[in-house]
């Protein structure tokens, strides 16, 4: 028995009842899962009924028919609200042919056989409509015994939808150093079905590999999918060391997964294209920290107002990150004076003091100058004149002196 008045909105019940009145409808998913489990819930209220998606979107003119031949509408409500509720036909699935989607669906009226077809037994429970709690396949107890178990038989389950094979790995996770445990016919068959990740597009594998990576525990979780076989099926052709180095964002700890592969960050990023479907952003992320996977910190303060000026917000926080530099990140942070981002010397200027010509010499004695202004942070012209005076630009060859760069 779960008592949804503590939890239903008056719009989530205005669905519902709505539903109730023309036929019937139960609350389904992760809403039930972290209801029972936490008391509350972060997951939208999914719906599970006996109306067909016609009937649904006579009741509610604005639903859209996201996957009307699979039962599937999304209904929205009139006036101001953005809410929406995934309301679902009950279904019977038939075969998985193409080891994604069931060949045929048939609509059902029983609330079991909707549950019998779904994954895990957490996520195969239903609140009827006096709050009672549909449970065939024991989901609450191995919710509170912290096990994902298959609905039914595990290699069935998996066989029909590689993707599941993901999903079991991102239930593992709980709150930070807790998990969950597969039960050992559930671990049997992935290892048995692991081949069945090849039907999966890399957009889904990709998409539950960025939801592990932003859990509590990716690195307890990866280990778990190095173990079963996982990793491999899905990241071919590099090598993934999982080591603990703590909190980071997802692409960090990503990065952190690749360090130890021999190649440039642009070969790196090359071989990431032909197993995942990363955003360029996040191919641009994992390839910096690797082409920087062996820097050595220069923790002078000359060296940290470079690291300022030429790193942009992003490049400064995941590197600080990747390489754990609390020394470097401190200094940093606390770094509150006002750089003076525009060079005191110009090219004109310079040529005037020195007699060199516009040319590449002339540009790389420009480029010297302003690091020197930027490291010792000048503001003023008159001591950029002396420096320049005192440097050793007459008697040395310009292709070695130092450009303003990081690190």
């Amino acid at each position: 028995m779960v008592d949804t008045k503590l939890y239903l909105t008056p719009e989530d019940n205005l669905v519902l009842n709505q539903l109730r009145n023309h036929g019937d409808a139960w609350i389904v998913g992760g809403w039930v899962r972290d209801t029972l489990l936490m008391g509350k819930s972060n997951n939208d209220l999914d719906i599970a009924t006996t109306l067909l998606p016609s009937q649904v979107m006579e009741i509610f003119p604005r639903t859209i028919p996201v996957g009307e031949e699979y039962g599937t509408v999304i209904v929205r409500l009139d006036g101001d609200s953005d809410k929406e509720w995934e309301v679902t036909t009950l279904r019977k699935d038939g075969s998985y042919g193409d080891g994604r989607r069931p060949d045929k669906v048939s609509f059902s009226t029983n609330i079991n056989d909707d549950l019998a077809r779904r994954d895990f037994t957490i996520n195969a429970m239903a609140i009827g409509r006096e709050d009672e709690l549909i449970d065939m396949f024991g989901g609450e107890k191995d919710l509170q015994q912290n096990i994902i178990r298959a609905v039914g038989d595990a290699n069935e389950r998996i066989a029909e939808d590689g993707l599941r094979i993901l999903r079991a790995f991102r239930y593992l996770d709980l709150e930070k150093d807790k998990l969950r445990v597969m039960d050992y016919e559930l671990e049997n068959a992935i290892q048995k079905n692991v081949h069945m990740l090849e039907k999966v597009s890399k957009e889904r594998i990709t998409d539950e590999v960025r939801k592990i990576l932003a859990s509590n525990n990716p690195y307890e979780i990866f280990s778990k999918m190095q173990e079963l076989g996982v990793l491999n099926k899905i990241i071919d052709g590099l090598s993934i060391d999982i080591e603990n180095y703590g909190n980071a964002e997802p692409m960090v700890i990503f990065a952190r997964f690749l360090k130890n592969n021999n190649c440039d960050g642009d070969d790196l990023s090359k071989i990431l294209k032909e197993s995942l479907k990363l955003s360029k952003k996040e191919i641009r992320c994992i390839s910096f920290l690797h082409e920087n996977r062996n820097l050595q910190f220069d923790k002078s303060i000359e060296s940290i107002r470079r690291f300022q000026v030429l790193l942009s917000e992003e490049q400064k926080r995941i590197i600080l990150q990747y390489h754990i530099e609390e020394d470097v990140a401190n200094k940093y942070y606390e770094l509150e004076e006002e750089i003076n981002m525009k060079p005191i010397l110009d090219g004109n200027k310079i040529f005037e003091i020195t007699g060199i010509k516009p040319g590449p010499k002339l540009g790389s004695l420009k480029d010297w100058i302003f690091r020197i202004q930027i490291e010792k942070n000048i503001h003023r012209e008159e001591e950029m004149i002396k420096i320049l005076n005192e440097i050793d630009w007459n008697d040395s060859e310009y292709e070695s002196w130092p450009k303003l760069s990081w690190p």
